[in-house]
C-alpha cells in the first residue's frame, strides 16, 4: 500500500495527477461532495447557532467506505481539493467523514494541473481554512433557510409545487424588468440621411448628425442639396490606438464563449472544467485578472519566438474587485507554446478562444491613423461627416478581437473604411443621398452571457455561482431561452440621385431574438409577489451586501453566525406575517368584456399554467354559473394579451373537415396543439399554428403520422392486440400493455413469439414502475399515445 493518499474531486483530476507522483502516492476521487445537508427540516438547528445535520447520500456510500480504508492504511492523506470556497468546505467534509487526524492530514492547493505545480503544493501543504469553510457554509445554510421557509408559501399564495431561491430570484427579477420595459417602450422613428460621395474605388460614405422626425423635413434637406454644392471644410487626421483585453475570469469567459462560439453559461463551464481536470488551462472559477511572473514570462517567450519583439508589451492588470483574492489567477493555458490541443471541438475552440485572449493580454497595442473629414452643404448650414481609419499596426489585433454585446450592424471602434486621399477645400462629387426611416430601439433582453454581466456589476453571485444560477431559473420554468420570429414592418426611403428625388416603401423583420431569456408568466407573478412581500430577497442592493458579508467571513472579519441570524431573524417575522395576511396571487388582469354576451374576460394564472375566462367563477350565490376557459398559447403573456387575441382562443377545438367519414378537429390540450380522428390524436408542429390547419394539411399530417407508426411496428399479435414489437429511441422493444419490456440481446424482435414477448413481460420484477429502462413505463411510450387534455380539464381543477 502507498504511504500517501492524495484526495481529488474528480475522477480526470486523479487520472492527470496520478502520472506526476510516483509510486508512494495513490490518487483517489471524492467525486465532489461526499455529504450534504439532509433533506428534512431539521438539517439546520436554529436554536443552536444553525448547527448542521448532514448525511452521506447513498450514491456516495460506497465511496467514502473505500476512502476511509485507504486511509487508515495511509501514512498522510492529501486533500486536494480545488482551491475555492467549495473545495476547502470539500476537504473539510472529507476530514470530517473519514475520521482524520491533524498530524496525518494535509491540505494542498494548485491553481493549474502541472508536474510542476503539483510538486510545489506538497513541498508547501497548509491546514484547511476554517475561514473559507464557514464563507461556504453560511452560504449553504442562508440558501437552504430561504429555499426551505419561502416555497411553502408561495405553494399557498400563488401555486403547487414553486421554489424560490436568494441569488436566483434576484436573476428573475432583472429578466422580469427587462421585459416590462421593453413592453412600455415606444419606438420613435427618424430619417438617417447618408451621402455617396466619389466613384469606384474612390467613393465613400458620409452622414448627417442630426435625424429627422418627420418626412417633410428630410425631403427638403434632399430638395436643398439637388443644386449644392459639396466641399471638405476640414480635415483631422490623428493617432489612435487600442488597448488588448485582460485575460479571462469566469464571468468574461462566459460572455466571451457565449459571443464567439454560441455556448450556453453552463456549457462553458462544462468544458473549462475538462479543459482544467486535463492540465490544459488554469483554474476556471476565478474573477482575478492575475498572471503569475512564470505566466508573464512564458508568454512574452512565446510572443517574441512566434510574431517578434516588437509585438510583445508586458503588461499587470488589476483586479477592480476587491474580494478577488481566492484565486490567484486568471484563466490561461498551463503552457503557451501550445497554441492548440487535441480534444473534441468544443474543448479546442474553448482552449483557443482562452490562448488568444491571455496571449493578447501582453501583445503591443494596435495603432490606426484615423482621419475625420468635414463636409460643408453651399445649400444648408448643416455639416456631413465622413470618418476613415487606416490600420498602421496590427499589435494585438494579430492574434485577438473582443466582441461586443452591441447589434452587428452598430460600428465598433476600427471598423470604419478608409477614406481616399481629401484635401481641404476640395470639391465633392455627390452620386448618391438617401433618408431612410429608422426606429429607436427598446433595451436589448439580457442574453445568459449579458445576464452574467449585470450579475457581476451588481455584486451579485461569484464565479462559482453563475452557471448554476442562470440554469436554475430556468429549470425552475421562471425564464425561457428561446428564439422569437420578428414581425414585418414597414419604413420609407427618400433617394437623391441625378438631380431626382424617389420615395418607396421597405418592409425589414424587426425583433427576431435568437437565444435571449423571456419571463414566464409563473416568473412574473412570482416575482411580483416576492417583491411586495419580501423585498430584502430580490433588492439588489441587499443581495450585493449579503455577498459582501460571505467575502468578510472568508476573511475572518465576521462570525458566520451572526451574519446569518442578523438576516434570519426578521426574514423569518415576514415568513409567518406573509402566510397569515397576503392574498393570494394569480397575476389577474381583466381584459374587458365579451362584444356578444357582455361577460367579463380575464386572465390569470391557474394550476397548470396562465388562461383566458369568459364569465365569473361559480359562487355560493350563483352556482349556475359555468366560465368559459382557454390556455394561452406559446409566446403569450398574461401582462400583454389583448382582448381580441384572448378571444382567438375561444375559436379552437374547431372542425376542419372529415377524412374517411370521420370528423377531423384541432385543439390545444396540456402537451400542444393535436388533430383529433377516429379516437386517434396527431400532434402538430411547432411551426403549424392550429388556428390555420387546413383539411388538406390534417389529411397530410395524419397520414404522416401513419406511416411513422407503420414503420414503428416491427411485429403486432392475434393472440392480445395490446402486445408490439417496436421500433423505439433506444432499438427494438416490446409493449407490453402498459409495460415497456427490454428485448435480449440473443433475441431477433422480427421472429419473436406471443408466448417469449409474455414470459419476458412475466420475468420483469412485480413492482417494476420503471419501464424503458430507467423512465415510468407510460412515458416510455412516444407522447403521441397520450391523448392531450381536453381544452377545458384544467378549469375544472382551479
Amino acid at each position: 500500500m502507498a504511504k500517501n493518499l492524495l484526495i481529488v474531486e474528480s475522477p480526470a483530476k486523479a487520472k492527470t495527477i496520478e502520472g506526476y507522483l510516483g509510486k508512494d502516492f495513490t490518487v483517489k476521487s471524492s467525486y465532489g461532495h461526499i455529504r450534504d445537508l439532509v433533506k428534512s427540516d431539521d438539517a439546520i438547528d436554529i436554536a443552536h447557532d444553525f448547527k448542521q445535520k448532514y448525511e452521506v447520500p447513498a450514491d456516495k456510500k460506497q465511496i467514502v467506505s473505500e476512502l476511509k480504508k485507504l486511509a487508515k492504511e495511509a501514512e498522510i492523506v492529501w486533500l486536494a481539493s480545488d482551491e475555492d470556497r467549495e473545495g476547502e468546505a470539500i476537504s473539510w467534509h472529507l476530514y470530517d467523514t473519514l475520521d482524520l487526524k491533524e498530524a496525518t492530514t494535509r491540505r494542498i492547493v494548485f491553481h493549474e494541473i502541472t508536474k510542476p505545480a503539483i510538486l510545489r503544493a506538497i513541498e508547501t501543504p497548509r491546514k484547511i481554512d476554517y475561514n473559507l469553510v464557514n464563507a461556504q457554509q453560511a452560504r449553504r445554510v442562508l440558501d437552504r433557510l430561504v429555499g426551505f421557509e419561502l416555497s411553502p408559501v408561495l405553494w399557498k399564495k400563488v401555486k403547487p409545487s414553486l421554489s424560490a431561491g436568494r441569488v436566483q430570484s434576484v436573476a428573475v427579477r432583472l429578466i422580469v424588468d427587462r421585459e416590462r420595459e421593453i413592453n412600455k417602450f415606444k419606438s420613435e422613428a427618424a430619417f438617417k440621411i447618408v451621402a455617396i460621395f466619389g466613384k469606384g474605388r474612390d467613393a465613400f460614405k458620409a452622414e448627417l448628425s442630426e435625424r429627422y422626425s418627420k418626412q417633410e423635413d428630410a425631403e427638403k434637406f434632399l430638395q436643398d442639396c439637388i443644386k449644392a454644392d459639396f466641399d471638405v471644410k476640414s480635415l483631422e487626421t490623428r493617432p489612435a490606438k487600442r488597448s488588448p483585453a485582460a485575460p479571462f475570469t469566469t464571468s468574461t469567459l462566459q460572455q466571451e464563449a457565449s459571443r464567439k462560439l454560441g455556448y450556453s453559461v453552463s456549457r462553458t463551464m462544462q468544458v473549462a472544467q475538462k479543459l482544467y481536470e486535463s492540465g490544459h488551462i488554469t483554474y476556471m472559477r476565478t474573477d482575478s485578472l492575475n498572471l503569475s511572473d512564470q505566466a508573464l514570462n512564458a508568454a512574452a517567450q512565446e510572443i517574441i519566438s512566434a510574431y517578434g519583439d516588437k509585438y510583445h508589451q508586458h503588461r499587470k492588470y488589476k483586479t477592480k474587485n476587491a474580494s478577488a483574492q481566492e484565486a490567484h489567477e486568471a484563466i490561461r493555458p498551463t503552457y503557451f507554446d501550445k497554441h492548440t490541443i487535441q480534444g473534441d471541438s468544443s474543448e479546442t475552440r474553448l482552449y483557443e478562444l482562452i490562448w488568444k485572449r491571455a496571449i493578447a493580454s501582453q501583445m503591443s497595442e494596435a495603432q490606426f491613423e484615423k482621419t475625420t473629414a468635414k463636409i460643408s452643404i453651399s445649400t444648408r448650414k448643416e455639416e456631413l461627416t465622413a470618418n476613415g481609419e487606416v490600420m498602421k499596426f496590427d499589435g494585438f489585433l494579430k492574434v485577438y478581437l473582443e466582441s461586443s454585446d452591441e447589434d452587428e450592424d452598430n460600428l465598433q471602434d476600427g471598423e470604419n473604411a478608409m477614406l481616399p486621399p481629401l484635401t481641404k477645400g476640395q470639391r465633392l462629387a455627390l452620386q448618391e443621398m438617401s433618408a431612410t426611416e429608422r426606429f429607436s430601439r427598446p433595451p436589448a433582453r439580457y442574453t445568459e452571457a449579458s445576464l452574467v454581466k449585470k450579475l457581476e456589476e451588481l455584486g451579485i453571485g461569484r464565479p462559482s455561482t453563475y452557471a448554476p444560477t442562470i440554469s436554475t431559473v430556468q429549470n425552475r420554468g421562471y425564464v425561457l431561452k428561446e428564439e422569437r420570429e420578428g414581425r414585418i414592418r414597414a419604413f420609407r426611403v427618400l433617394t437623391l440621385k441625378e438631380e431626382n428625388i424617389t420615395k418607396e416603401e421597405k418592409t425589414e423583420n424587426t425583433g427576431a431574438e435568437k437565444g435571449k431569456l423571456f419571463p414566464t408568466d409563473i416568473g412574473a407573478v412570482v416575482n411580483d409577489f416576492l417583491v411586495l412581500h419580501f423585498n430584502d430577497i430580490v433588492d439588489f442592493n441587499f443581495t450585493a451586501s449579503v455577498e459582501k458579508q460571505f467575502d468578510e467571513i472568508a476573511q475572518g472579519l465576521k462570525e458566520w453566525t451572526d451574519m446569518i441570524r442578523s438576516f434570519y431573524t426578521p426574514f423569518h417575522k415576514e415568513v409567518e406575517s406573509t402566510i397569515q395576511t397576503a392574498d393570494k396571487a394569480t397575476g389577474e388582469r381583466e381584459l374587458g368584456v365579451h362584444p356578444e354576451n357582455g361577460k367579463k374576460i380575464s386572465v390569470r394564472i391557474g394550476r397548470y399554467g396562465p388562461f383566458v375566462q369568459i364569465g365569473e367563477s361559480a359562487t355560493e350565490e350563483n352556482k349556475e354559473e359555468k366560465p368559459l376557459y382557454a390556455s394561452l398559447r406559446a409566446g403569450q403573456s398574461i401582462e400583454t394579451i389583448s382582448i381580441e387575441d384572448a378571444l382567438e382562443l375561444f375559436k379552437l377545438p374547431k372542425v376542419v373537415g372529415e377524412y374517411e367519414g370521420k370528423v377531423m378537429k384541432v385543439a390545444i390540450g396540456r402537451f400542444g396543439p393535436y388533430i383529433s380522428h377516429n379516437s386517434a390524436f396527431v400532434s402538430l408542429p411547432k411551426e403549424i399554428d392550429p388556428h390555420d390547419v387546413t383539411e388538406e394539411k390534417a389529411i397530410e399530417l395524419i397520414n404522416d403520422k401513419r406511416k411513422r407508426d407503420a414503420e414503428k411496428l416491427i411485429k403486432a399479435f392475434d393472440e392480445d392486440v395490446d402486445v408490439k414489437v417496436l421500433n423505439g429511441r433506444w432499438g427494438p422493444y416490446i409493449e407490453f400493455g402498459k409495460l415497456n419490456v427490454k428485448i435480449p440481446k440473443d433475441k431477433d424482435p422480427q421472429s419473436l413469439t406471443y408466448e417469449e414477448c409474455k414470459a419476458l413481460a412475466d420475468a420483469m420484477p412485480k413492482d417494476a414502475k420503471k419501464g424503458r429502462f430507467g423512465k415510468s413505463a407510460t412515458a416510455a411510450k412516444p407522447a403521441a399515445k397520450k391523448a392531450p387534455a381536453k381544452k377545458k380539464a384544467p378549469a375544472k381543477k382551479k
